[in-house]
């Protein structure tokens, strides 16, 4: 070590003591920064086992479908040409058990003998799938998913039916290669082979039937090539074409969010625990006030005190950031464990550098930024002042010229820059910066209101504990700003999500009875409204809502260019990444509510025209007078843009996002939607059962079931985003709990002047009881109000429904702040409330 210069040599012998006091410190760097790298390292997981198993998940190299209809046959043969081919028909059908006189909507897949190409399908009980679906006796098999048997009371050995098609369940689904799953799938999966659905009767115009196909490349075939040669070949077709690079693209969303929210989760934690690591440089700093003025009085320089200290400060800091990487490391095994069968893919464990890089990145830039004033601090300050305040137990005091006050701005910048060049959706980033900001700034002033309030009531506050605890919030080194900061931010992300959830819940569920339809029922053939709507009327307790055409069709070009959806608004991309369901009418809905154009007259017979939904027209960047194009079809329709419309989706009405103008349609095979009321769930029943018999082809989707299920969906994510926002709450009470380490020198010397003026151990305990008590109250009235805003604000203005204030979530918010804040703060003082008198009156 004589070789090495001094302020690393001080810096390592003052290392020797070990890291007691810098707990605090090590937990708060290495919870923000194994959050960052949980997220990315999860995210890069998932990419890599995406990429790795692509090809299972897609079911081969390209994957081809159509709506309606099946490719021609010059394609189909073309398709064999270039490699191994299976053939898939999807669509929705109410299945029944003749046995327990019970239906449910499922997810009908006719395979063929090629299915699968890639993977293998497993049943329960084990035996090949071609056994399983073949024709005995002059009955077909089928497999389903074990949610569909239990839903209709039905195992295996039994018989469904849907349409007039007859099967026999050889064997339950565990497991289908190709399938990723969605929680937009209408219904548990029913697979049988393909002639049974041509016996089905279900194959009429404008049945929703989806065809695919999936072609597996020979070795050595570049399947961009075939892609585009296909393209070139049949440029009119209308098929979607999927690669490798979009075998789950669902999820590959998902995923993204997932990420971005994590990482916003442990910037959060980083933020608030930023305030705690500089709480512990503080508290470092003031016990080593003697050792500073020493130095000093030695002849070391301010920036040998500087160095000295900034290199310990860099050498923990780098030990919570690696705690931290490799507790985020091993987050894609966590996440593999506890997602179980959720994850369609094995993410297994690999190290991913670039986001363990960018996690170290983030806790080093924190931990600078809020270690920089406090080593300012000390580093100019005379010898004097440090001997003189460390006599006073008070730690290093005075202030900083105001230049110096503002040194960590630049690194706060780079902080904030890096978080949002950093994130897959940098808007969202942006408004989560912007949002921090606003909340450091307003807890901040809060902390200094509340310190100027304390300061002007503690003289007159009545009882001696009171005017103790109240003291308490403005004395010099007090906590008072550090705990609003840090236990208030946590405080107000989780009031945010509690809210938000609540208002969401209340608005799908709470408002059912009076807005939602009972049911959907969907694929009607226009021949048969008539009687279907005698049939409504002759069941008693149940009432036609509304009903419209339906056919699917796809934007494929925007003002005679094609779209590309990067260039899509995020919001609005799912618009134009499927075929979207269009109808055409000459009167306006019920709800019509334009923002801007015209609609269109009633007896108008020209060229198409389109009303459109004003949010995506705003996602696609498109307004009254532009054109767009969609596939119907195979068929290209050019339609100009004659009004836009707000429309309310979570109203469960019937809404469109494309209306067109009256014949537009014309001579195409839609089919037909209608939405139903029933006054009693025994309304609906009946309704059920009499709709099966006369309209076989008619799929019947429980408005409430389908609620049901969001709910269940809403609760399980909700759970998990608390579970997450929670990070930042422990960060918040690790904060409080290195804001009264940080006071302990100060909290020992009071208790013991205290007990020599006569205070008892019981007056002490009521005092601080008091001020923590009264700390929690102010950081969790003030977290309610923020996040109850932040809420409001979200609900409203992004998801268009309106807010309703939930006062159990504030009461509760208050409440466990409160708690949290007796209990760390007790843990905090238990040694001062029991120091004795005398050991610290002879050493004084």
């Amino acid at each position: 070590m004589s070789r090495m210069p001094v302020p690393v040599r001080l810096a390592l012998r003052e290392l020797r003591g070990g890291v007691r006091g810098f707990r605090i410190f090590l937990a708060c760097l290495a919870l923000g920064v194994a959050t960052i790298a949980a997220a990315g390292s999860i995210g890069s997981a998932v990419e890599s086992g995406l990429a790795s198993d692509a090809r299972r998940l897609l079911g081969g190299d390209l994957d081809f479908s159509l709506i309606y209809r099946p490719i021609p046959p010059e394609a189909r043969a073309r398709l064999d040409e270039m490699g191994a081919v299976s053939e898939q028909r999807t669509l929705r059908v109410m299945a029944g058990n003749p046995d327990s006189d019970r239906r449910a909507l499922a997810e009908l897949k006719t395979v063929d003998e090629a299915y699968p190409l890639i993977g293998q399908v497993e049943l329960e009980p084990p035996l090949p799938l071609a056994e399983a679906l073949a024709r005995r006796e002059g009955v077909w098999g089928a497999v389903a998913d074990p949610a569909l048997l239990t839903r209709l009371e039905a195992q295996v050995g039994d018989v469904l039916t849907f349409g007039q098609a007859r099967v026999e369940v050889r064997a339950a689904l565990i497991t289908e290669p190709d399938r990723v799953a969605s929680v937009t799938a209408f219904g548990p999966r029913l697979m049988t082979a393909q002639p049974v659905l041509e016996a089905s009767g279900l194959i009429l115009p404008g049945s929703l039937i989806t065809h695919g196909y999936r072609l597996a490349l020979p070795p050595g075939r570049d399947a961009g090539q075939v892609r585009r040669t296909l393209n070139a070949e049949f440029p009119d077709l209308g098929w979607r074409i999927r690669g490798l690079d979009r075998a789950a693209p669902g999820l590959q969303r998902m995923m993204e969010r997932v990420t971005l929210f994590l990482t916003l989760v442990g910037l959060t934690a980083l933020l608030v625990g930023g305030i705690g690591v500089a709480n512990a440089v503080k508290a470092h700093l003031d016990g080593r006030a003697e050792t500073i003025a020493t130095l000093k009085c030695l002849g070391a320089s301010r920036a040998q005190v500087g160095l000295t200290y900034l290199i310990q400060i860099g050498l923990l800091g780098g030990l919570g950031i690696v705690i931290g990487l490799v507790l985020g490391a091993l987050a894609p095994l966590a996440a593999q464990g506890l997602a179980g069968d959720l994850l369609p893919i094995k993410t297994g464990f690999a190290l991913y550098p670039g986001p363990l890089a960018l996690a170290a990145l983030f806790g080093a830039l924190t931990g600078f930024t809020f270690s920089l004033l406090p080593l300012l601090r000390a580093q100019v300050m005379p010898g004097a002042a440090l001997f003189r305040d460390a006599a006073l137990a008070g730690g290093a005091g005075g202030r900083l010229p105001w230049r110096m006050r503002l040194a960590p701005l630049p690194f706060a910048g780079l902080l904030a820059a890096l978080t949002v060049l950093a994130a897959p959706r940098p808007d969202f980033a942006l408004g989560f910066v912007v949002a921090a900001v606003a909340g450091l700034v307003i807890f901040r002033l809060a902390g200094d209101a509340v310190t100027a309030l304390a300061r002007r009531v503690s003289p007159g506050a009545g009882r001696p504990g009171l005017r103790l605890a109240v003291a308490n919030l403005h004395r010099p080194g007090a906590a008072t700003i550090s705990v609003l900061l840090s236990l208030g931010l946590g405080l107000t992300v989780l009031v945010t999500v509690a809210q938000i959830e609540g208002n969401l819940k209340a608005h799908l569920l709470g408002r059912l009875p009076e807005r939602a339809p009972a049911f959907f029922f969907i694929d009607l053939q226009p021949d048969q409204m008539p009687a279907f709507r005698d049939l409504l009327d002759s069941t008693e307790g149940v009432e036609l809502v509304n009903q419209a055409p339906m056919i699917r069709g796809r934007v494929v070009a925007l003002n005679g260019a094609p779209v590309e959806i990067d260039k899509v608004a995020p919001d609005a991309r799912w618009a134009v990444r499927g075929d979207r369901g269009l109808t055409s009418t000459a009167a306006p809905p019920a709800n019509l509510d334009l923002t801007a154009g015209q609609w269109w007259p009633e007896d108008y017979a020209g060229p198409p025209l389109i009303s459109l939904a004003d949010g995506i027209a705003e996602g696609l960047g498109v307004g009254v007078g532009d054109t767009i194009d969609l596939n119907i079809l195979g068929r290209t329709l050019t339609g100009e843009i004659a009004s836009l419309r707000r429309v309310d989706w979570s109203s469960l009405s019937m809404n469109f996002s494309f209306i067109l103008s009256p014949g537009a349609l014309a001579g195409a095979p839609a089919t037909w939607i209608a939405t139903v009321t029933a006054d009693s769930p025994a309304a609906e029943d009946r309704l059920e059962k009499a709709v099966a018999e006369p309209f076989p082809n008619v799929s019947a989707i429980r408005v409430r079931q389908a609620l049901e299920s969001v709910n269940t969906i809403l609760a399980a994510a909700g759970q998990a985003i608390r579970m997450a926002a929670a990070v930042a709450l422990v960060a918040g009470a690790l904060v409080l709990a290195g804001a009264i380490a940080a006071g302990h020198r100060r909290r020992l010397y009071d208790s013991v002047v205290l007990k020599v003026l006569g205070a008892t151990r019981g007056d002490l305990t009521r005092a601080y009881a008091l001020e923590y008590g009264l700390l929690g109250a102010i950081a969790g009235l003030l977290a309610a109000g923020l996040g109850t805003g932040a809420a409001a604000l979200v609900t409203e203005n992004l998801m268009m429904i309106p807010f309703t204030f939930l006062p159990t979530v504030t009461l509760t918010t208050v409440a466990g702040a409160g708690l949290l804040t007796l209990v760390v703060g007790f843990a905090g003082t238990f040694k001062a409330l029991n120091q004795p008198a005398a050991p610290l009156l002879k050493n004084e």
